[in-house]
């Protein structure tokens, strides 16, 4: 992790210090997510109930710039310029690079229908044997830990050789086992662990963020399109 990507996640620990202790499993699930991105590999999210919109909320920060402007390189810009795009200096100049990232608690007509045809707690494991690739990671939220969809999803992740993230609570829970890294949030309340879960996954994805794009990242292991 470049220093600069290290300094978020300290920073996070100075502004809310109940959750200093988790600055170690922070830092493991960035090494995951940054190493699975240079490789050209895939960030699935799932959440149950409000944490599915936690899930989204992931997606939408490391699929675009957050809190830096990730502009293409030089060569990334002169393939629109080659493929004769009409105004393509404005397109290239206007999108970001990205960590490819499926929410999987977004496609309603899909998760309706594995939930008709197949199963309802797997409604996030299809998606994860369909999408995921050895390599890929995982991220699974439950402020219980023990939400049937979200575990079954981490279950499916192992067996197909993909790392797993959970974000969950203080509390033992089904879905511990099953994480390669766990950032349990030192509350029990589901209001309060949700709460904690806000500071704990932005400060991932800024730490990523700037693992991958910001200074001293070398132009050769950033994350690709």
């Amino acid at each position: 992790m470049t220093p600069t990507a290290r300094r978020q996640l300290d920073d996070l620990a100075v502004r809310h210090p109940a959750l200093a202790l988790l600055l170690t499993p922070l830092a493991q699930a960035v090494e995951l997510i940054a190493a699975a991105a240079r490789a050209g590999g895939t960030l699935l999210t799932c959440g149950n109930g409000g944490s599915a919109s936690d899930s989204e909320h992931i997606a939408g920060e490391l699929v675009k710039g957050f809190m830096l402007r990730r502009e293409l390189p030089p060569d990334e810009r002169a393939r629109f310029a080659a493929a004769g795009i009409p105004a393509a200096s404005d397109v290239a100049g206007k999108l970001q690079r990205g960590v490819r990232t499926i929410s999987l608690t977004s496609n309603g007509a899909l998760i309706s229908a594995i939930a008709n045809d197949i199963d309802p707690t797997l409604v996030f494991a299809q998606q994860v044997y369909v999408h995921g690739r050895p390599g890929d990671v995982v991220i699974g939220l439950s402020t219980s830990g023990n939400s049937a969809n979200v575990v079954a999803a981490l279950q499916v992740a192992r067996a197909c050789g993909l790392k797993t993230i959970g974000f969950t609570g203080a509390a033992p829970a089904a879905m511990d086992a099953w994480c390669d890294v766990a950032i349990k949030a030192p509350a029990r309340e589901t209001p309060a662990v949700q709460e904690l879960h806000l500071p704990l996954y932005h400060a991932l994805c800024v730490a990523v963020e700037y693992d991958l794009f910001g200074p001293g990242a070398a132009v050769g292991q950033r994350a690709q399109n």
